[in-house]
């Protein structure tokens, strides 16, 4: 049986970015959806599509089920005005499910903002983001916690016009910000999926023409 990669979170932005790269390097992936139109997108790109909700469990295991999941990507979450968020219970859900298949690795994806890197944004951001954020962080916690072998990643503010820059970079620096494009943000994702020197590491995601500031910063490498 082909090991399989389960991306929850492929309807929109950076989701729907990563499965478009993932399907680039020939890979099995199987995604989870909430709506039948999404899971229609996906099976035209040639993904496996399921109709999910990480708020429910039950569900991710069934979606889960019959594959042989090596790797497990979410970039679930929600707004600030949002009721029930995903951030941190679907995310625990979904991390609960990888470890319960046996996974291999997990890459979640959160915010620049989140844990140690709130000192890298504005106030007026931090306070307007601020539970959003702080749901973020228990996830980023709980991954850490369960065992699995992780990859956090921490885009900064999401653009998708213009086109990608292919400028997107990572690095272990919490207190770098700037902007990056999905696109670019997924391709970053992908590497990081086929990259052991990103196992237990959290990075943060820019693009190298648009970081607020000079920081000074080592830029993180992948091979």
């Amino acid at each position: 049986m082909t090991d399989t990669i389960f991306l929850a979170g492929a309807s929109r932005g950076v989701g729907r970015e990563i499965a478009k790269c993932l399907r680039k390097q020939q890979l099995k992936v199987k995604a989870m959806v909430r709506s039948e139109s999404a899971r229609d997108q996906l099976e035209a790109l040639g993904i496996e599509g399921g109709i999910g909700d990480a708020l429910n469990v039950a569900e991710i295991e069934q979606a889960m089920d019959g594959d042989a999941i090596s790797a497990v990507i979410s970039t679930i979450g929600g707004k600030p005005t949002d009721g029930e968020r995903a951030d941190f219970k679907g995310n625990r859900n979904l991390i609960d499910a990888a470890v319960k298949v046996g996974a291999k690795k997990f890459l979640l994806i959160t915010s620049i903002g989140s844990g140690n890197s709130s000192p890298a944004l504005p106030l007026q951001a931090l306070e307007t983001l601020s539970a959003v954020l702080a749901e973020k962080e228990q996830a980023e916690n709980h991954l850490i916690a369960s065992g699995l072998p992780y990859t956090i990643i921490r885009p900064g503010g999401l653009k998708s016009d213009p086109p990608a820059t292919g400028q997107g970079i990572l690095t272990e620096n919490p207190l770098v910000a700037g902007v990056i494009h999905r696109a670019d943000v997924a391709a970053l994702v992908c590497q990081c999926l086929l990259s052991d020197r990103a196992t237990n590491k959290i990075l943060s995601a820019v693009d190298r023409n648009a970081i607020y500031g000079t920081p000074i910063f080592e830029e993180f490498q992948l091979d």
